[in-house]
């Protein structure tokens, strides 16, 4: 589950316990643990409710001041029900971070990690993206997703969606801008010729790091 910024501390501190999502279908279940970006949290319930009957309490939970503020953010739609999601934050790491710091890679991971990044290579309209967007994040590490994403002639929301598949693998973080190697990710090119199977475009390259914040990766 996605959450705003702003939500993503009051998550973190057990005061937010309740979110509204506007779904055709429920896209959690109970007992599903799920990422906040920040946390990880467990599903305790999900039902359809009537945005009418939002609850002052029920609407502070969700990070709303009252339960006006909580409906006018539900947006709209004749074809689509509101969820009420209730959660519990769960004091564990998020799998990725985990996976990520592992730096000692053995042949049967390096095979899975190929096996998984030629999956995503088969899937892509565009071709093979894998290995060149591994290389361009080694070599520029901190380099803020507008300036690669152009450089590969891509939008950013493109760009981004193709490494969170990559973060997914705990092969790259991201940083407050910009994103590097992690610790999987940099053993696992040490260990194979894939970094060198691809280069980013030069568009670009002069790459004074940009200082706004990347949000959403």
């Amino acid at each position: 589950m996605l959450f705003e910024l702003r939500l993503r501390e009051g998550i973190h501190d057990g005061t937010i316990t309740v979110a509204y999502r506007r779904w055709r279908r429920t896209q959690v279940v109970a007992g599903g643990h799920y990422r906040t970006g920040l946390d990880m949290v467990e599903v305790v319930s999900v039902r359809i409710v009537d945005p009418a009957r939002i609850t002052t309490v029920d609407a502070r939970r969700a990070g709303y001041p009252d339960a006006t503020a909580a409906r006018a953010a539900i947006r709209e739609s004749d074809d689509a029900s509101v969820f009420r999601v209730e959660f519990r934050r769960l004091d564990v790491p998020d799998p990725r971070d985990t996976l990520a710091a592992a730096d000692e890679l053995t042949e049967v991971d390096i095979a899975e990690i190929d096996h998984r990044l030629d999956r995503l290579d088969r899937a892509s309209r565009r071709g093979p993206w894998t290995a060149s967007t591994l290389a361009a994040i080694a070599e520029r590490p901190g380099i803020a997703a507008p300036i690669l994403a152009a450089s590969f002639g891509l939008e950013t929301i493109v760009f981004k969606r193709s490494v969170r598949s990559l973060k997914a693998l705990g092969l790259t973080h991201s940083l407050r801008v910009g994103y590097r190697l992690a610790p999987r990710g940099a053993a696992y090119l040490a260990a194979t010729s894939r970094a060198a199977a691809g280069r980013p475009t030069a568009a670009g390259r002069d790459g004074a790091a940009a200082t706004k914040t990347d949000e959403h990766r």
